[in-house]
């Protein structure tokens, strides 16, 4: 999917859920919802090639497979996290939407912290 795509389809798919508003307010957000996992699978394909060039990189700088690892893990917390909050926004759950959003602070900050770690050991062997 490129842009044009998307756009179009978000623009329809929102004038289509503005329709059923004002009658079923629950089609719109299932309108909400298709479009958002239509959405979601158009960037699939960009995240192969994200992948892709990351694994590229790695290869390049030599570093550990882990933190690539972890590092396409933060991106998919990120993205899920804002993908279904911005979901319950629209629903009108704003409390449940920021209580994912804290969520998936805190699970990125967790699988941070053991890279974190290395590169305070990093810096303490440079230092002494």
């Amino acid at each position: 999917m490129n842009m044009i795509q998307v756009a179009a389809a978000a623009v329809a798919g929102v004038l289509l859920a503005v329709q059923f508003k004002a009658g079923k307010a629950e089609y719109g957000i299932y309108i909400s919802i298709g479009l958002s996992l239509l959405i979601f699978f158009g960037i699939l394909g960009y995240l192969k090639n994200i992948i892709g060039t990351i694994k590229t990189i790695g290869n390049y700088i030599s570093m550990d497979t882990a933190y690539v690892g972890t590092l396409l893990k933060m991106l998919g917390i990120t993205y899920i996290a804002d993908f279904s909050s911005n979901i319950c926004k629209d629903a009108g759950y704003q409390a449940i939407a920021g209580q994912i959003e804290v969520f998936g602070k805190l699970a990125v900050l967790v699988l941070s912290m053991p890279i974190l770690l290395a590169l305070l050991d990093t810096i303490e062997g440079f230092l002494s």
